[in-house]
């Protein structure tokens, strides 16, 4: 399984968009996909029409509580399912603090379903706190999505100083994938000095760093209307509006992920039941491990966990 932390800590960004469409474009190229709604807002689970009700199990309870995540997930379609957040996840960054290794809790909760999914995205709180923390040291990869703006580029240099110090320190697996560039606007002097600013600031990278190899993906996520309609419907920009310039980029950044550029869509078919036989095998195996009691090496006091270097609280 592919781990894929979609993060931004400036609001705004088009972190839920990239996370949710991506999510859907993947499945539908007939991946099987878990998306992760990390933002207490819940504005991935709301994107897709899903509102945690009193007594439903969301991250906050697999998280914090007892329960599984296969009892919390949602099967949005044939490929996709979804693992909801409601307006609790926002005590989650304290309670998180009283567990022993709680930077790694996420890792564990999705370590049993690793063959159950191809991809897991994450959609990131817009903060560099304990959530997000949790996050970088769950996943592989990290895809930042950026607004062809000035004051974006000022947040991506500190998005990368905590990529680097969880790389360090917790999770040395963890790399910079590529910047997707969202409601850009081809025609603005602006957007092209920004792309040419990033790619020049990552074609210097040295190896060793934590976004050595990272580029800008050649699709640029264009100002849409329809995209900014489409949550309020509860759906994804390919059921909502297949023939618009946002499922068309979309459908182009999920090609570059999967490294087919210059592939053909594939069809789906089945009988629908993909998800819910993938979210079956990841409780089951979830069953046979376990959460594991045994604690990972403690780390000490890094400047990711405590010191002049935190971020948010992190």
């Amino acid at each position: 399984m592919r781990s894929i932390a979609i993060i931004n800590q400036k609001g705004g960004a088009g972190k839920t968009t990239t996370a949710v469409n991506l999510s859907d474009a993947l499945a539908r190229e007939g991946r099987r996909v878990l998306l992760v709604d990390l933002d207490p807002q819940s504005h991935a689970s709301l994107h897709l029409g899903v509102q945690l009700g009193e007594d439903e199990a969301g991250v906050y309870d697999v998280l914090v509580g007892d329960a599984a995540a296969a009892e919390a997930m949602r099967s949005v379609n044939e490929r996709l399912a979804l693992l909801p957040a409601g307006i609790d996840l926002v005590g989650a960054e304290l309670e998180l603090r009283q567990r022993p290794n709680w930077q790694r809790v996420l890792r564990d909760v999705l370590a049993p379903y690793r063959e159950a999914f191809d991809f897991c995205i994450i959609d990131c709180p817009p903060s560099l706190g304990q959530l997000t923390l949790a996050a970088l040291v769950a996943v592989e990869e990290v895809i930042i999505p950026l607004q062809p703006h000035f004051l974006a580029l000022q947040g991506l240099g500190r998005l990368l100083e905590t990529v680097t110090l969880v790389r360090q320190d917790l999770n040395p697996g963890l790399r910079v994938s590529g910047v997707t560039l969202c409601m850009f606007e081809k025609g603005t002097r602006l957007a092209q000095e920004v792309l040419e600013d990033i790619q020049r600031f990552l074609s210097a990278a040295e190896p060793g760093t934590a976004w050595y190899g990272a580029r800008v993906f050649d699709t640029r996520v264009r100002r849409n209307i329809k995209l900014a309609e489409c949550p309020s419907y509860g759906q994804t920009i390919f059921a909502y509006a297949s023939g618009s310039n946002g499922a068309e980029d979309y459908h182009a950044l999920a090609l570059e992920v999967l490294g087919l550029a210059n592939g053909a869509r594939h069809e789906i078919s089945g009988d629908g039941q993909a998800v819910a036989e993938s979210i079956a095998e990841g409780a089951t195996a979830a069953g046979a491990r376990g959460r594991s009691e045994e604690p990972d090496a403690v780390v000490g006091s890094t400047s990711i966990v405590a010191g002049p270097a935190e971020c948010d609280g992190i």
